[in-house]
């Protein structure tokens, strides 16, 4: 199995990766950026990828940071929801890869079942059949809105908004989404730079579920997939079950320390490879 770099990963690496899964007792499943990579998503490493995905944010020099914040809502509302309901209608629209399934099947195999940590904001976890008690969004969803002010603790699907987006531009060309109470701009209930106002009662509860299961989870291994070190909300708490880790990176696959299995290829090729040893 090649990695990115032209390297190996080591089949002892796999086939311990796969004894860890067999042996285990209760899945973590730790998320980031990087899952999404192999169901054809960007993940915004660095302004380069950005500006890939929204060339008119580049033409703008509109850095990710600048976008991704509450302030561009206010300053130009067509321009942050030409970027966010360009992204709603992306991840509606894409097909969550094979590797989720996988992850499905390899939590069914354990007693105390399969939790998902990610900071991923796409709902893929979701579309892909793992139960909504049992997912953590850690950052929000872009399927869930509130109130720009906000006017209360509100938070709503995002169901009836069909975004129509000029991509060239990005710019939202149909109506703006407003808050059903006070008429407001409304926002994804998505965590953001410099955000005060977002609304964390949904993901908070999330956080509760999680704990309740973790109560209860014995015979922990995690599995972590594409996360960052950038902002390294996924790895922390991955460390920080004090469980067996498998870190499936193909940029930074190194364990810092703790125990457990580094593969550094992507999520996608790594999962298929260790499903075939169970």
């Amino acid at each position: 199995m090649a990695h990115e770099d032209g390297g190996m990963v080591h089949e002892h690496d796999l086939a311990r990766a796969a004894a860890l899964l067999r042996s285990a007792k209760a899945l973590l499943v730790c998320a980031g950026a990087g899952m999404g990579v192999d169901s054809g998503l960007p993940d915004f490493r660095g302004n380069t990828g950005f500006w890939q995905a929204y060339p008119g944010l580049h033409a703008a020099g509109i850095a990710f940071h600048e976008i991704a914040n509450p302030a561009s809502f206010a300053s130009d509302p067509r321009l942050a929801w030409g970027f966010y309901g360009h992204r709603l209608a992306l991840y509606r629209a894409t097909r969550p890869h094979a590797g989720f399934a996988i992850l499905r099947r390899l939590g069914a195999r354990v007693d105390g079942g399969a939790f998902v940590f990610t900071s991923n904001v796409d709902g893929h976890f979701g579309r892909a059949g793992f139960s909504s008690d049992g997912i953590i969004e850690c950052h929000g969803s872009i399927h869930h809105l509130q109130c720009t002010l906000p006017c209360s603790d509100a938070i709503w699907p995002a169901d009836e908004i069909n975004p129509e987006v000029d991509t060239v531009h990005c710019r939202l060309l149909s109506p703006l989404p407003r808050c059903p109470q006070c008429g407001a701009l409304a926002r994804p209930n998505i965590l953001m730079f410099n955000d005060s106002a977002w609304i964390e009662t949904r993901t908070e509860a999330q956080y509760a579920r999680m704990r309740h299961w973790r109560r209860q989870a014995c015979g922990l291994v995690v599995v972590e997939l594409g996360a960052g070190v950038d902002i390294p909300s996924v790895r922390r708490m991955g460390e920080a079950q004090g469980a067996p880790l498998i870190r499936i990176n193909p940029r930074a696959p190194q364990l810092d320390g703790h125990a457990g299995v580094a593969l550094g290829h992507g999520a996608l090729a790594s999962l298929q490879a260790i499903e075939k040893l169970i």
